[in-house]
Parts: C-alpha cells; structure tokens; sequence
C-alpha cells in the first residue's frame, strides 16, 4: 500500500492539465486527419471527411466542456441547468460502451455538479468494458450506481476514496480520485461507497 497525503502536498494543477492534454489528443488529431484528407480529395465528394471532422470536434467540445465543470473553478452562486448536463454527457458517451442516465430535473449548484462529474469518472475508471450508470439527486444528496459485468477495481485508489485522502501516486488518469475528497469537504457533505460483483454506488 502506498503512503498517503494531505491534498496540499499533491500538485493536482499539473495532474489536471496533464489529464486535458491527453484526453484531447485523440479528437484533436482526428480534426487534423480529417482536414488533411478533405485536402486530398478532389472529385467532391467530402462528406465522409467532413463527418469525421464534425464528430471530433463535437467530441472535444463536449470533453472541454466537461472539464470546465469537473476540474475548472465554481463558485457558490453559478448553477448548471439539466439541459446543458444532458447535452455535455450525451455528446461524451455517444456511441461508447458505457451508458449515463440523468435522472436529475432541476439545476443544480456549479460545485455540486462538479462533484457528481468527479464521481462518475470514478466509475468511468471502475468500468472500462462499458456498463450503465444512473445518476440521481434527493434530498440525501447525490447517488451514483455503476453497474457492469466487470469491474476493475484499484484497491488503493478507492480506499483513499473511502477514507477522505488523496493516494500519493495518482496518474493523470486518475486525477479525479484526488479532486473528489477535495470537493466533498468544500461542499460539507460526506461520501459512502458501496462495492458488490458486478455494482459500484456512491452517495454523497
């Protein structure tokens, strides 16, 4: 088991813009290929191009837009509509093998949206071969339940989770399981986990 430290002692800031740069190469080449070839053609016909250029920029976009939620700064007044949610996780998961359900009708405060986005990339990381995870808001607070037919599951970085601290050794990958205990004692709330076979749920 790896040590374990206080937030303060973690450079989140170069993990975080590590995670960016690395998460937006693939989208960004493929703007880059799909220019290139609408280049190369010259009979006309651009429409295969032109749809792999509107994919991967819809796809970055909608990854910027993620990011500024779940890693830029909130402040206490700004709130995030249930359609601008939607939109961003619609776009981000189109097509791909894990499935979000939003279950949530009202907006929501800017920092509380952080956390739920913080938290399904926790999940996101859990459930690699795809899966579905719903997402709900009661008065309890939030609710996240990941499920799959498997799970991999790193044993340090969710017990750091469970007990409130940041592992030592995150990868840029995982830069949200050092942001979400962070998140949880800016908002005063606690977070639960509950792990079985083939489901992850998190409260908080």
């Amino acid at each position: 088991m790896n040590a374990e430290f206080p937030i303060e002692e973690v450079d989140l800031t170069a993990l975080i813009g590590s995670r960016i740069c690395h998460d937006l190469v693939s989208p960004v080449g493929a703007i880059g290929n799909g220019v290139e070839l609408l280049g190369m053609t010259g009979d006309g016909t651009v429409s295969a191009e032109l749809d792999l250029v509107r994919e991967s920029v819809d796809n970055a976009q909608a990854r910027l837009r993620f990011f500024r939620i779940a890693f830029g700064q909130a402040g206490d007044d700004q709130e995030v509509g249930r359609a601008e949610v939607l939109g961003i996780l619609t776009e981000l998961y189109k097509g791909g093998r894990l499935k979000v359900h939003w279950a949530v009708d009202a907006s929501c405060q800017r920092l509380e949206v952080k956390l739920a986005f913080l938290l399904l990339q926790c999940l996101e990381s859990a459930m690699p071969y795809g899966g579905q995870v719903h997402i709900s808001r009661g008065a309890a607070g939030w609710r996240l339940r990941g499920e799959a037919e498997k799970l991999r599951l790193e044993p340090m970085l969710w017990e750091a989770l469970s007990s409130g601290a940041v592992p030592a050794s995150l990868r840029p990958s995982q830069v949200h399981f050092g942001l979400v205990p962070q998140t949880v004692r800016q908002l005063g709330t606690g977070l639960s986990i509950e792990i079985d076979e083939r489901a992850v749920t998190l409260a908080a």
